[in-house]
């Protein structure tokens, strides 16, 4: 009697300058050695690694968008949203960042096409082991770039005053992202001081990171976590800093940590990057914008009384700065969780994503 086979299909990516890939070539080639798995690949010309890199592993290549048409056991796996503007329903299995768990803006949509579908949705974001925490995340090089668009736009501001900030394009490699960035600090001839909220998570050990890598000094690096915010917000010392980077993790309602009237008067703050991207989360801890910015757009320039510019960075993926490395990491961290694929009715960390969709599911009915 043959092994039932496990259908994974790699879908195009549609968000616009997404670059990242839910599984690298290598994780592929780890999977198709393990006899129980098929992997179908759709093209697509802004993905990190090359078609060719999958071919060359044993996968099989279709044309880009092609996942509505995949049969009917394939499991749909990307990382961002599906294509905008489209609400059919989703009859596959899919494992995505679906952002809907947490009341974001238009969360009921997006799970009601899995319903209307009679599909299933595991969220990336709420796989976990049995400590509850992820299996896989790319916090780490979401606190990383995050931390370098924050340096980055502060070197602007110094530089460049009043101009508009340029496009962001991924880079090759964080040797080529670090060099830029010390290049350019070297030419101001002074540091920043930079805040991280959450600096002890993945997300904010990447931030902090990057700032001792582009050279800041250790005394300019202020590393905030759950002990220091206990006192509850809105924070004076957010205020002090040059750069504030937001790393946590919002799970429940808390405190404000920035308020309008501490941006109307005296600061020295003037970026923030909001890697957290609470944005429509009505309990966003940054409540003076509600708009994700873009690689084309990166910073929202907030009103203010203060004279001094403040601008916002809320871009949510930002490690597609850092495409392949981001994606060997977070596909390699994956990995074993998805070996447990084919006993995925049994296994943990899979029941309990099935659990929390059918939970988040009957909290439709009882949430505005």
């Amino acid at each position: 009697m043959s092994t039932p086979v496990t259908h994974l299909w790699l879908r195009e990516e549609t968000k616009p300058m997404e670059h990242r890939a839910a599984l690298s070539p290598d994780v592929c080639k780890k999977l198709l050695a393990d006899g129980r798995f098929k992997i179908t690949v759709e093209s697509c010309k802004e993905r990190i690694f090359a078609d060719s890199e999958y071919e060359n592993v044993g996968c099989t290549l279709v044309a880009g968008d092609s996942w509505r048409q995949a049969p009917a056991d394939a499991i749909i796996t990307g990382l961002k949203e599906l294509p905008e503007n489209d609400q059919t329903p989703l009859p596959h299995t899919h494992i995505m960042f679906a952002h809907c768990y947490k009341r974001q803006g238009g969360w009921k949509d997006v799970l009601s096409r899995f319903v209307e579908g009679n599909g299933l949705l595991y969220d990336l974001e709420f796989l976990q082991d049995d400590s509850g925490r992820r299996v896989a995340a790319f916090g780490f090089y979401a606190g990383f770039t995050g931390s370098a668009v924050g340096i980055d736009a502060w070197c602007h501001q110094q530089l460049h005053s009043g101009e508009k900030y340029p496009t962001i394009t991924p880079y090759p490699n964080e040797d080529v992202l670090i060099a830029e960035t010390k290049a350019k600090l070297a030419q101001i001839g002074k540091m920043p001081k930079i805040m991280v909220m959450g600096a002890l998570g993945r997300c904010g050990s990447g931030a902090v990171s990057y700032a001792r890598k582009a050279g800041i000094p250790e005394e300019n690096i202020i590393k905030w976590d759950m002990a220091e915010t206990a006192k509850g917000g809105p924070f004076a010392e957010i205020m002090e800093a040059d750069i504030f980077v937001n790393c946590i993790y919002l799970s429940s309602q808390i405190p404000p940590f920035v308020t309008q009237q501490q941006i109307d008067a005296e600061r020295q703050l003037s970026v923030i990057v909001d890697v957290s991207c609470d944005t429509t989360n009505p309990f966003n801890p940054i409540p003076i914008y509600n708009v994700n910015t873009t690689f084309d757009n990166a910073l929202l320039d907030i009103p203010s009384a203060n004279s001094r510019p403040l601008q916002l960075c809320s871009i949510d993926h930002l490690p597609t700065m850092l495409p392949r490395e981001a994606s060997n990491q977070f596909s390699a961290d994956l990995l074993p969780t998805l070996l447990q694929l084919p006993e995925r009715t049994t296994a943990p960390v899979w029941t309990g994503a099935e659990k929390l969709y059918h939970e988040k599911v009957e909290s439709m009915a009882t949430t505005d």
